[in-house]
């Protein structure tokens, strides 16, 4: 038979390893008891139990009421109390508990098993009339609510009116025939909204909320908590049940939570609040005002409420002496509940507390330095995403915002600007000293400079991968994007949110982590790095097997990737350099070019800016390795499309607007990700190839650096065969002329389902593969990864993909790609060298999967530089990699 419940106390079955079975909640408990700590006996009903009443339509195991009845008897025998009984009455608290914290998303009941008699026998035995009915009232309205779907509010209403009346502010001036009036009143509410009496059998109680908790499960707001934080529906929760203890029975009881060190900075410290003849809801509902557990603590809040430590002197060295205990065997911060009933402690909860970025780093370094883990432990519990706080601004906590809509978290960091439509108006008002926000339906690499210049990007349409989201994460800007609710109108210059009309110049701010969007300036906070993000950064690069490069074309990006402690870049998007507006005229000319010699005379004006910037980048890469893939969009994005601007070029280049036009239409494409771009470009011109080989050729002689020449988008090994064969001939040509030598590397990037397939052909020719994952998911799932981010959130919602594929690795199909293409490719050539430049070399879960095949390196944004570090050192020590990178000389 399956045994579908546990119990914890002074018999226990479980312990913190059960996790899975027994939910966080109900696995510590058991741990806890197993310690000797005191902790009121109960017992936990299994996530099995969810799974298996979700599976049978809301029914429960056939042999579930039996094992509970035999728990509960467990509990009566340790108590020395019985349930339903009118004398000396046990009463139970039913609680969650999934295997990952979940706080508030889930559905709680205190005081269950009283009654109209019950209750007269709780006061008789607790000597306090006034404790017994405020318990039976705060047990209605808690069931009322949770189980019985009454509105909380009118229990509230009740209440305070009955305060009004007796001309009285505080719950607990409220006298017992005060309550009694209240629990009267409370149970005629339930009476006339449904029809029916508040039960009085304490069992009929508890299988209502056992119910109840399980139905809590898929509440909307569980849906969207475990949508956020990737927690799978099929996990399921536990029930909790646990005999009560009071902390509202006199000024000799309390309850309180408590954090066995400051989960905002990290530092040593017992950090808390409890209130005095309290239950556990009153310290989080702001009815009271909490006091803090230390003097300490107490002095820093600048607060005349006196400590527990002050006031509970005995409860709270014992306190203070479980929260060592649990640090200790734990070997983490913990987040602890607690109660005191008549100088008595009794411990409810214990799970690892959450924290910020910052105190996370400084908690691990801290209990390095104390000798409680190692190093390989520290860093195997940090979370490689949160470092993201520290790395952008953030918006103050305690500014006042008011949100518009929400889009997608494109890029973190936070920022307000004056909303502008158009890169060239964020360009000029930038350059004038003002923030910028640049708002598009869509930005295209036309709009780089605008992007550049704002301090935050805002798009109506468009997904995590998305242009708008790729470059301004490599920027550092933050950005939302994909946020539909908002509609602009170019022509007028501005956006609306239903009735809301934002001009341009209002001021509009942003939250790249969170994808909220408001109205007016919010104040944000900068990010200051401390010494502990320097250690831990050292001690994964002590760990970590992979190399970590970044993806810069800019001066800018590749200083700010060597200051996060970039190994290289390994992707440079040559494109993007010649959208600059002195630039931008020769690419057009070259374009409307009718004959090789007009383009290459177009391209020779383009050489010495092509050259200079990859020779600033060598510079600061300083003989680090350098990937700069050749021109990879369709010529048509480097088109100008407003009336205006073709007007402008033509004049310019002294063309006809007829021919100017007719080209344009000429080069427009049904569906361009797929047409003429990349190695095809350079089939079709090969003087485009030839000068951008040249320029990388030139400055590497005078820097000294040894470039990677990456050719885009092929699909066989005839079209990289052509194009290297023009690159080897410009490199000699350019040894021969400056009499002197680099080394060099010709590769390409593996972006299509063929050339993975294909790779042991092509690796004849390639010394290395570089993994477009962008451009592989969109083909291999034939998604466009800026249409997606309309059905995607409803895919993972039923469970037909398991997350976005744009964001995290498809491992299943796109990875299988990679997986072939590394075997192939090393089957032909055993030192390929291998990579990903795609978003996904900047995920944790993707680059766990990029470890397990083998790859010598993962690309990615600046600012995910350090979360690929620490991730990449987190796999290796998980697959028990040895390390193959030498720790970083400078602080990172």
């Amino acid at each position: 038979m399956s045994k579908w419940v546990y119990n914890f106390g002074a018999e226990t079955d479980g312990k913190a390893d059960m996790r899975n079975l027994l939910g966080g909640k109900g696995a510590n408990l058991a741990e806890m008891s197993s310690l000797g700590l005191p902790v009121p006996p109960g017992f936990t009903i299994t996530t099995e139990v969810c799974i298996a009443y979700y599976e049978q339509n809301k029914k429960y195991p056939d042999a579930l009421k039996a094992q509970v009845e035999v728990a509960l008897n467990n509990i009566e025998k340790q108590t020395g109390m019985s349930f339903g009984d009118a004398s000396n009455p046990l009463l139970v608290s039913v609680r969650s508990g999934a295997r990952v914290s979940m706080p508030g998303m889930m559905d709680t009941v205190l005081n269950l098993g009283l009654n109209d008699k019950t209750v007269q026998g709780l006061a008789i035995k607790s000597g306090d009339e006034r404790f017994a009915w405020d318990s039976y009232r705060r047990f209605i309205q808690m069931y009322g609510d949770v189980v019985m779907g009454l509105e909380h509010h009118d229990f509230e209403d009740i209440l305070d009116q009955h305060k009004r009346d007796m001309d009285i502010t505080e719950d607990t001036d409220v006298k017992a025939d005060g309550w009694k009036h209240i629990v009267s009143q409370y149970k005629a509410l339930v009476q006339r909204e449904l029809n029916k009496p508040f039960p009085e059998d304490p069992h009929e109680q508890l299988w209502g909320a056992v119910g109840a908790v399980f139905d809590s499960w898929m509440v909307p707001r569980a849906i969207k908590y475990r949508q956020i934080n990737e927690i799978p529906e099929n996990w399921g929760t536990a029930v909790n049940v646990q005999a009560m203890v009071f902390g509202n029975m006199g000024d000799d009881c309390a309850t309180g939570v408590a954090f066995t060190r400051d989960p905002s900075t990290g530092e040593n410290f017992f950090y808390g609040e409890y209130l005095v003849n309290a239950q556990g809801e009153d310290v989080v509902a702001g009815i009271r005002t909490p006091q803090s557990l230390t003097v300490k603590g107490k002095e820093r809040e600048g607060s005349d409420l006196p400590a527990m430590e002050e006031v509970m002197p005995e409860v709270f060295t014992q306190l203070d002496a479980v929260r060592t205990k649990l640090e200790t065997h734990y070997k983490d911060m913990q987040d602890i509940e607690f109660t005191v009933q008549q100088g008595t402690l009794y411990m409810l909860q214990t799970r690892s507390g959450k924290r910020t970025a910052a105190a996370a780093l400084k908690i691990a370094v801290d209990m390095v330095n104390e000798g409680l883990i190692t190093k390989e432990e520290a860093l195997l519990r940090l979370d490689p995403q949160s470092l993201d706080q520290l790395l952008h601004p953030t918006l103050d906590p305690k500014a006042e915002k008011n949100v518009l809509t929400k889009g997608l978290p494109a890029s973190p960091g936070a920022a307000s600007g004056i909303a502008v439509f158009c890169a060239d108006d964020a360009e000029t008002r930038a350059h004038n000293g003002e923030q910028v926000m640049l708002c598009r339906t869509e930005t295209s690499p036309e709009d780089i400079h605008g992007m550049h210049a704002a301090s935050g990007i805002l798009t109506t349409r468009g997904g995590m991968t998305s242009h708008a989201a790729v470059v301004a994460r490599g920027m550092g800007r933050a950005c939302v994007a994909g946020a539909g609710a908002i509609a602009i109108d170019y022509a007028s210059k501005t956006m609306s949110v239903g009735n809301q009309v934002i001009k341009e110049g209002d001021l509009v701010t942003i939250d790249g982590s969170t994808g909220e969007v408001m109205l007016g300036e919010v104040a944000t906070i900068k990010p200051e790095l401390s010494g502990d993000f320097s250690t831990v950064m050292g001690w994964a690069d002590e760990m970590r097997r992979m190399k970590v490069r970044t993806n810069a074309e800019t001066p800018m990006d590749a200083q700010t990737a060597i200051d996060f402690g970039a190994e290289g870049i390994g992707l440079c998007r040559t494109e993007h350099m010649f959208f600059e507006p002195d630039r931008i005229q020769h690419v057009r000319e070259m374009i409307f070019a009718t004959d090789k010699k007009g383009r290459e005379e177009a391209l020779a004006k383009l050489l010495p800016a092509q050259r200079s910037d990859f020779t600033e980048l060598f510079k600061i890469m300083n003989g680090l390795p350098v990937t700069i893939r050749l021109l990879d969009p369709p010529l048509h994005e480097f088109m100008p499309h407003e009336e205006v601007d073709i007007e402008h070029f033509a004049k310019t280049a002294g063309l006809e607007m007829d021919f100017v036009k007719r080209r344009h239409a000429e080069l427009s494409e049904a569906n361009p990700m797929l047409g003429h771009r990349g190695c095809r470009l350079a089939i079709t011109y090969p003087e485009i190839c030839a000068m951008q080989a040249r320029a990388i050729f030139e400055a590497a002689v005078e820097t000294g650096a040894m470039p990677e020449v990456m050719i885009p988008l092929i699909a066989t090994r005839a079209e990289l065969s052509i194009l290297k064969k023009i690159v080897i001939e410009q490199a000699e040509a350019v040894f021969a002329e400056k009499g002197k030598k680099v080394d060099y590397m010709v590769g390409t990037m593996i972006e299509l389902p063929r050339a993975a397939l294909m790779a042991g052909d092509i690796a004849h020719d390639a010394e290395f593969f570089s993994f477009g994952t962008n451009d592989l998911t969109q083909t291999a799932l034939g998604m466009s990864r800026d249409d997606a981010a309309k059905f995607l959130p409803e895919y993972v919602e039923k469970g037909i993909l398991e997350r976005d594929p744009f964001v995290s690795l498809d491992q299943e199909g796109t990875g299988q790609l990679v997986e072939i293409a590394c075997e192939k490719g090393r089957e032909t050539r055993s030192d390929i060298k291998l990579g990903v430049c795609g978003e996904h070399g900047g995920d944790p879960s993707s680059i766990g999967f990029f470890e397990r095949v083998g790859l010598d390196y993962v690309s990615c944004s600046p600012y995910r530089v350090p979360i690929a570090r620490l991730a990449a050192a987190q796999e290796a020590l998980k697959n028990g990699k040895k390390p193959s990178v030498t720790p970083m000389k400078k602080a990172a």
